[in-house]
């Protein structure tokens, strides 16, 4: 046994809690023990014929931790590099470790829970989504009344991911809601029933949690529940981590969830050693699953070590900008080091800002990659305004984890519309215009244009697509009388796309909705010209989405043979698309090839998460009330869920408090994030023309405006 071989090695020194604030080292000082708790290790245990595999040995007794995919991408790389890549470092998400363990030991909660013996299999967010719709609309067949049925469904379901994050049962969770929700906030749930709205709620995430484990599916606030409740307390399992974990090392606890201080604390007891970071101004993800004040209480069994020299601006000006937010006092002037960029009308603050980096770029005083463009909310407007004026500029401009719906892309879209050309019933998804642009994107094979430009493709279309709810077809070319005034290019290119559906239709029935989408991939998109990063990050996407798709779908039939018929099916993945459902991204999501950098273009909440360092910081709309709100980083009934607020309701003034201290740990985390200028992007009217007048307008109004595209000189 694993453990059996360090019974000869003494215990390491106590836990080490490493608290400090951003940028002070808090990682480093994490990988550096993590190189000395392994050469002790080793020093104790030289290797010989008995312990030749030792490396392994120590790779597989150490658990380690990182906030995010991205942090722990990096974390990896750091730790390896600290023992000379003599093994392999195995690094998790809380969420990722959580999910493994459930999977991996399924058999003890099948037993323990008395379930079918069926493989699990995990929920996309997408496809948990649909599926919980079907099943709402099962048990609540009226529709809600002041909110989307879409929403209202998504917000039920992160209730169940908040409890099962925070170890609270889901029997508990109408109690909690009833206690803590003001009569404002429970307006929401008041769209499913006027009176009994909150029950209402907790009767379908009992029907939903029964309906999901009977079919082996598993959504994440389910694997939350699973892990806390039944796996982490079960003694074999118990036994299992006592045997496989010597140590374990987690970066950024502020950004995890209340229940893995339940897994640490089991750890601890058992005498692992164990490093943990800790970053008071961070708190990235509280209203996301994160608990960071119960994560704190662990450091009661651990040494402390503090780390609090700042870094970056907030070395010169953090006490003075936090004062200057909670004591608003009237400051003549700040320093050059912060300045601002000031107009009425927010199209020409997008204009002015863009102007401005591209004058210091050109100027060659910055490069691109050393600028980040930083916004409270990142709407359309202002994300095409900078790529397309930026890159006409030939500056690369990288939106940071962007999240789009897939049927934004126009590659994902002519895809649809070519599956719904091919199988029967779909007619009422394919309009004119899709097939038009269809017709353009799988004629594109050349670096230049498309055989079928849009003109001929609008045409085309008007004449040769023959409109029909059961079978849609495109008619041959020479339907449309002037077919010989297209051109051979567009003419030969329009058959061969009539030629290949036709084919496929009469081989439809060999082939799954998988395998037409891979062959039209390859046939008409990734043949005969190069696609970029992002393109084939989309193709990915969508395969991968797909493949999810119809692998949960086959795993319904196993159980409800009359679920539904295969075109349904289609038919339901191509308007789940439609509707611009977010889909969960692809791996690897990098684009480890770009080595060019270029300006990022990011929310708060990403650019925090990704805890970067750039020069050069704009603060777009920074008089926007939203900066101190948490926006799309807060689950709805989040605060009631944090195991400091048991029973507690959640007031106004706690709103207010919230805000406030969420506003000082962006702004003092920024301020460590920028090493030489923060601009302040300000216009008087907001993107809908209503006035900004947020807590930070003070701060523009106390800076040194730029004007005319003038750069100051950088320190």
């Amino acid at each position: 046994m694993l453990t059996e071989k360090f019974d000869n090695i003494s215990r390491s020194s106590s836990p080490l809690w490493i608290n400090g604030i951003t940028r002070s080292g808090k990682t480093t000082y994490l990988v550096n023990s993590f190189r000395q708790w392994v050469l002790e290790k080793r020093s104790l245990n030289p290797l010989n014929s008995k312990t030749e595999n030792l490396a392994e040995q120590l790779a597989a007794s150490v658990l380690v931790f990182s906030a995010n995919d991205d942090n722990r991408k990096i974390l990896v790389d750091l730790l390896s590099a600290s023992v000379s890549g003599s093994y392999p470092v195995l690094c998790k998400t809380p969420l990722g470790f959580i999910t493994d363990e459930v999977m991996l030991f399924w058999p003890l909660l099948f037993e323990q829970l008395n379930l079918k013996a069926q493989f699990p299999l995990r929920l996309r967010p997408e496809t948990e989504q649909e599926l919980a719709t079907r099943l709402w609309r099962l048990h609540f067949p009226n529709p809600p009344t002041g909110i989307s049925e879409s929403r209202l469904v998504r917000t039920v379901l992160d209730l169940l991911q908040l409890a099962g994050a925070s170890g609270v049962s889901l029997e508990d969770i109408p109690i909690i809601l009833d206690n803590g929700l003001s009569n404002e906030d429970q307006a929401i749930l008041k769209a499913i029933d006027p009176e009994q709205g909150i029950k209402k709620a907790g009767e379908f995430l009992d029907i939903w949690r029964k309906w999901c484990l009977d079919r082996g599916l598993l959504s994440y606030g389910i694997i939350y529940d699973l892990y806390w409740q039944f796996l982490l307390p079960h003694p074999k399992y118990e036994n299992q981590l006592t045997r496989r974990f010597q140590a374990v090392f987690a970066d950024d606890v502020d950004d995890y969830p209340a229940i893995a201080k339940n897994l640490f604390d089991f750890l601890l007891d058992q005498n692992a050693y164990g490093v943990f970071t800790f970053n008071p101004d961070g708190k990235i993800r509280l209203g996301l699953n994160a608990d960071p004040d119960y994560i704190y209480t662990l450091r009661a069994k651990c040494q402390i070590k503090n780390l609090v020299e700042s870094q970056g601006l907030a070395t010169e000006f953090e006490e003075t900008i936090i004062q200057y937010i909670t004591e608003p006092i009237y400051l003549t002037n700040l320093p050059n080091k912060i300045e601002s960029i000031q107009t009425i009308s927010r199209a020409d603050l997008l204009k002015k800002t863009a102007q401005t980096i591209i004058h210091a770029i050109k100027q060659e005083h910055i490069n691109p990659a050393d600028i980040v463009i930083i916004a409270p909310g990142l709407d359309e407007i202002a994300r095409y305004s900078f790529i397309d004026t930026l890159t006409k500029e030939n500056i690369p401009v990288q939106p940071l984890n962007e999240q789009r719906p897939l049927n934004s892309s126009p590659l994902v879209r002519a895809t649809l519309t070519l599956l719904a050309l091919i199988y029967p019933g779909l007619g009422r998804l394919v309009t004119q215009d899709a097939v038009a642009e269809m017709l353009v994107i799988l004629s594109d094979k050349t670096s230049t244009s498309a055989n079928i430009d849009p003109v001929r493709a609008g045409l085309i279309a008007d004449y040769c697509y023959h409109v029909d709810p059961e079978h849609p077809s495109l008619l041959p070319l020479e339907t449309f009388g002037r077919w010989d005034r297209l051109g051979y290019r567009a003419a030969t290119a329009y058959q061969n796309i009539e030629q290949w559906i036709n084919e496929i239709k009469e081989l439809r029935s060999r082939f799954t909705p998988i395998m037409i989408l891979d062959r039209a991939i390859k046939q008409f998109i990734n043949k005969g010209k190069e696609r970029t990063f992002f393109e084939l990050a989309v193709l990915r996407e969508l395969m991968e989405t797909a493949q999810h798709y119809w692998e949960v779908d086959r795993r319904l039939r196993q159980n409800e043979p009359s679920f539904q018929s295969s075109t349904d099916t289609i038919c339901s993945f191509i308007q789940l698309l439609h509707r611009g459902t977010i889909t969960a991204n692809p791996y690897p999501v990098k684009n480890y090839n770009n080595n060019k950098g270029g300006v990022i273009l990011s929310n708060i909440f990403q650019y925090r998460s990704w805890r970067s360092v750039h020069r050069w910081q704009f603060w777009l709309d920074t008089a926007s009330p939203l900066w101190p709100k948490g926006g799309a980083a807060t689950l709805y009934g989040a605060p009631l869920f944090l195991r400091n607020r048991s029973n507690q309701v959640w007031t106004p003034e706690d709103q207010e408090i919230a805000d406030q201290e969420r506003l000082q740990r962006i702004v003092k985390d920024l301020l460590g994030r920028a090493t030489e200028k923060i601009i302040l992007c300000h216009s008087d009217l907001s993107v809908n023309g209503t006035e900004q007048n947020g807590i930070l307008l003070s701060l523009v109004q106390a800076s040194r405006e730029i004007k005319d595209l003038e750069l100051v000189e950088t320190v």
